[in-house]
């Protein structure tokens, strides 16, 4: 076996195109991310991928709806999105497929 710490991963990417990470795919992107109430992403989407974010703890906001512990929202590509958490927050997020650099800004859209 090999121990790994979610601390030592890019921003909580702990699977993906991604150094380090435990294991290196371009198949999808895997992280857990925590958040602290009043963290936020302005409105982006993704070209390329399918998002699908699990609420683990806490609450947030995105796209003017709550989310809670437990609620898993998938978000498709071309989907915008933005997101703001309401208390402190862990999520699990998965990317299918990975697509490193396949974050694009709302505005970008206009």
């Amino acid at each position: 076996m090999k121990k790994e710490n979610i601390e030592n991963m890019t921003r909580g990417w702990f699977i993906g195109p991604f150094e380090p990470s435990v294991f290196r795919t371009s198949n999808m992107e895997v992280a857990v991310k925590y958040y602290q109430a009043g963290d936020q992403e302005h409105a982006h989407y993704h070209k390329v991928a399918t998002e699908i974010t699990v609420i683990v703890s806490g609450a947030v906001r995105m796209s003017g709806q709550y989310y809670y512990r437990g609620d898993i929202i998938t978000i498709e590509a071309g989907q915008v999105t933005d997101f703001y958490a309401v208390e402190d927050t862990v999520t699990t997020v998965v990317k299918i497929p990975g697509a490193n650099n396949d974050k694009y800004s709302a505005e970008e859209m206009i």
